[in-house]
């Protein structure tokens, strides 16, 4: 009795594990020639109606799917877009996630390239640039990098996550200055008036934010009010804040950070010195990423839209691929506050 793999190897007619049918394999399978199999596949006018039934059966039997590479080289197109990301930024990675999904409807595909400290963006965008991708999208580039200074002469770039005033390339970001707002408005209504930011390292963007949460509180007549304590984005740049306020002697009664990320950090050192949230006080993050919704944070946060990322920046790549002359596009997605558990009034008594 044959077992499972070799009933299978039986069905691809003696192939060896591991390698893809060819139209050469459905020839042999038939006993015809390959151009007669090509003729077939490629639904060129000639080849009687028996013959393409028989090689059709026969690709469908093996397992046979077009050489979609090979086909795009011989057209002198790659149909790809290189997506620059962080694969510790869950916004980024939802981004790239939904970036498959809707480039896909539009007949491209995507080339993945993380960046990490070893892989940084001239070496990403290298990587990406040699497997012929036809533009690139990228979320907080080095602006230094010489690599994509080179790709922003020969391919679209679309650029992801901050401000920029480079004229060659396209912009889609945020609109922080809305979202800052947002959260500023909400703790306000809520009684709030000592409010800090944990934020404002980590590029343009964390200085960005920064500012707008500063322009916020002066709109609300809180200058006098206003506080940054230093963090990145990340998890231990928002405990590293959370340490310094319950060092003090007087704590504020709320704090917006620059990403859900670090907030997730506020919320873990202050659950650990047992200050309740948001009884005592009430923390907000941006982005809106999955760690806000997990039922153990219930975190209030500026919503980034990722759908409406996604299409402004394939609008912009497709649009640059087709008409490379147009005018520059700056795209600012909007924002909305999603208010979860992590926000309440401020407390008036002891």
């Amino acid at each position: 009795m044959t077992t499972d793999v070799g009933d299978a190897r039986a069905r691809r007619g003696g192939r060896k594990p591991g390698r893809l049918p060819t139209m050469q394999d459905i020839a042999d399978h038939v006993g015809v020639s390959r151009q007669l199999v090509s003729l077939v596949m490629r639904d060129v006018p000639g080849p009687s109606a028996e013959s393409k039934e028989r090689i059709l059966a026969a690709a469908s039997e093996l397992g046979y799917r077009p050489n979609a590479s090979a086909r795009l080289l011989r057209q002198n197109r790659t149909r790809l877009i290189g997506a620059v990301f962080e694969m510790r930024n869950p916004f980024q990675v939802r981004f790239v996630e939904r970036l498959f999904v809707r480039a896909a409807e539009r007949g491209f595909g995507v080339a993945l390239g993380p960046t990490t400290v070893e892989r940084p963006t001239d070496v990403v965008v290298s990587q990406l640039m040699e497997e012929r991708v036809e533009a690139l999208v990228a979320f907080n580039p080095d602006p230094t990098s010489n690599a994509l200074a080179a790709a922003c002469d020969l391919v679209p770039v679309v650029w992801l996550g901050e401000w920029v005033r480079t004229p060659e390339v396209d912009n889609v970001h945020v609109d922080e200055v809305e979202g800052l707002h947002l959260a500023i408005e909400h703790l306000v209504g809520l009684g709030h008036r000592d409010i800090v930011y944990v934020g404002g390292l980590g590029g343009n963007v964390g200085r960005d934010r920064a500012d707008a949460y500063r322009a916020a509180m002066a709109e609300f007549d809180l200058a006098d009010r206003i506080e940054v304590l230093s963090s990145d984005f990340s998890e231990e740049g928002g405990a590293g804040a959370a340490r310094q306020l319950l060092g003090r002697g007087e704590r504020p009664t709320a704090v917006v950070c620059c990403g859900d990320q670090c907030a997730v950090g506020v919320l873990a050192v202050f659950a650990r010195a047992d200050v309740r949230v948001p009884e005592e006080i009430s923390v907000i993050g941006f982005d809106d990423s999955y760690l806000a919704s997990l039922s153990y944070h219930r975190l209030t946060s500026v919503r980034q839209d990722v759908e409406a990322t996604v299409e402004a920046t394939l609008t912009s790549a497709l649009e640059r691929i087709e008409r490379d002359e147009r005018p520059r596009r700056v795209t600012a997605t909007r924002t909305e506050l999603v208010v979860r558990e992590s926000t309440g009034s401020v407390r008036t008594g002891p």
